[in-house]
């Protein structure tokens, strides 16, 4: 499901949520691809003497260049892993390092301070779990995802309010 338009309605029990960063992905791609190719164009320059020394450039030296190229892009693709996915049962939230799946009856709320790098869940053991995917740069997507989430846990609280209603 998109992040744009959220309607106001009853939720349905089948609706799924699926959120992930915007801006954070583009820059991490495209930085990642960025130092892949400096790196690789840097071991295709290390050939021949060090400079004043007895050592020389290997083929060996340059397959190692072009490895800590796939290893730091790689690294910055990292930053690319975070998800919140969310539906009537609970909510999924998968960090940089680290993945939470809990139902809504352990979330108090649903926060996205003023000033704050990225939303975050409130527990009822007063714990605040962070979700790097509604990042603050994002802006809008961000905030009409955090709507969304708070859609989802109200109607959770309201199917909860009517089950404890006697009939």
């Amino acid at each position: 499901m998109g992040c744009g338009g959220w309607q106001t309605g009853p939720v349905s029990d089948t609706e799924l949520i699926r959120l992930k960063p915007r801006r954070i992905r583009v820059v991490c791609w495209a930085s990642a691809v960025a130092l892949l190719v400096v790196l690789s164009l840097v071991a295709t320059s290390l050939t021949g003497a060090t400079g004043e020394g007895y050592g020389t450039f290997q083929r060996g030296d340059q397959f190692a260049m072009v490895g800590l190229g796939v290893l730091g892009a790689l690294g910055l693709l990292l930053f690319t892993r975070p998800r919140v996915e969310a539906d009537a049962r609970g909510v999924r939230v998968r960090n940089v390092i680290g993945a939470y799946e809990l139902p809504w009856e352990v979330v108090r709320g649903v926060r996205f301070d003023r000033g704050a790098p990225w939303a975050s869940l409130e527990l009822h053991d007063d714990d605040l779990l962070p979700m790097v995917a509604l990042q603050a740069a994002d802006k809008e997507i961000a905030v009409d995802g955090v709507r969304a989430l708070r859609r989802l846990h109200q109607a959770h609280l309201a199917r909860l309010g009517g089950a404890s209603t006697p009939g």
